[in-house]
């Protein structure tokens, strides 16, 4: 870069910047899920109804056109998903006219390869199970997650391009070097890639993104009332399948959801949020992480997340 040019960026305004940044996170996403179209023979998209995944279709309307995704949809679904997330994943697959495969963690359960320790135990790490499965049912070479680096420790080790072995597992000192956006993409028979286009964006980028591109998100994702419960430093939602514990307190508060999953490790934080444009505000004075934040599953172990993804996990 030239000094002309530096001090072009210098006296550029704020949004400039904002903008040039975003379309370079947008170039290489839409790079990324034209790469998949065009090397692999049964790709899908991982869609939850989520921010991320709403940001990748966005992202795939702009490289494809409306309506000619080249890849069908997969939603893992635990059976505990909150309605308005689920409810809004229909509604945007049948606006996009695209394909929506849902397979389900209760199904995984009836056919006994999923088994619970308890009723109560969260749905959410046995997920794997039923991806691994819906891979074999539909020979998916290649799967388009909306994880991003920044997230958690883990995610971070992820290449964009992540190599799973025959049994579906990460291993992370066997990843590929992705040089100069140069993708090794062989295969040996059974193998398949997670692959994560924004893996390089931050949840400010999301956000800022999503203000930008006025992307629709479920309203949970939004201020409102909620009751909950303190428990374990985090707002935990009071519903028929996370009632209260013996001596917490149901209060009422303005709260809004980072991430969402499972009902039963998914927590909302106090906020008074009503647009894409005021989380913006608060995503630069957040100093957790939204999984650090939201998430119960992640704080049991340090290694969970990894295990998880060793063992098939998103």
């Amino acid at each position: 870069m030239n000094a002309r040019t530096q001090h072009e960026l210098l006296d550029a305004p704020v949004h400039h910047l904002s903008n040039a940044h975003l379309d370079a996170l947008e170039e290489e996403t839409i790079f990324i899920l034209r790469e998949v179209a065009a090397t692999f023979e049964r790709p899908t998209l991982l869609f939850s109804g989520g921010k991320d995944s709403l940001v990748m279709l966005r992202c795939a309307e702009k490289a494809f056109g409306s309506g000619r995704l080249p890849y069908p949809l997969l939603m893992i679904d635990t059976g505990h998903n909150f309605p308005e997330v689920t409810a809004f994943r229909d509604q945007r697959a049948a606006e996009l006219g695209a394909q929506l495969i849902v397979r389900s963690v209760e199904d995984s359960m009836k056919r006994g390869t999923v088994r619970l320790a308890h009723p109560g135990e969260s749905r959410n790490v046995h997920q794997s199970v039923t991806l691994l499965e819906a891979i074999e049912e539909f020979r998916f070479d290649a799967l388009i997650g909306g994880a991003r680096r920044d997230e958690e420790k883990a995610r971070a080790k992820e290449r964009i391009f992540s190599h799973r072995d025959s049994f579906g597992q990460w291993q992370p000192k066997a990843q590929r070097p992705e040089l100069w956006t140069l993708f090794n993409t062989r295969l040996a028979p059974g193998e398949h890639f997670r692959v994560f286009p924004i893996s390089n964006w931050t949840e400010l980028d999301v956000w800022q993104y999503i203000e930008r591109e006025a992307v629709a998100l479920p309203s949970i994702y939004y201020t409102h009332k909620r009751e909950v419960v303190e428990r374990r430093g985090m707002l935990a939602p009071v519903t028929e399948l996370t009632p209260p514990r013996p001596g917490e307190e149901v209060v009422i508060r303005d709260v809004r959801f980072r991430t969402v999953g499972d009902i039963t490790c998914t927590c909302p934080v106090a906020s008074t949020a009503a647009n894409a444009a005021e989380i913006v505000i608060e995503t630069l004075a957040a100093e957790v992480s939204e999984r650090g934040a939201t998430r119960m599953d992640d704080q049991t172990s340090d290694a969970s997340m990894e295990k998880r993804k060793k063992d098939g996990y998103f």
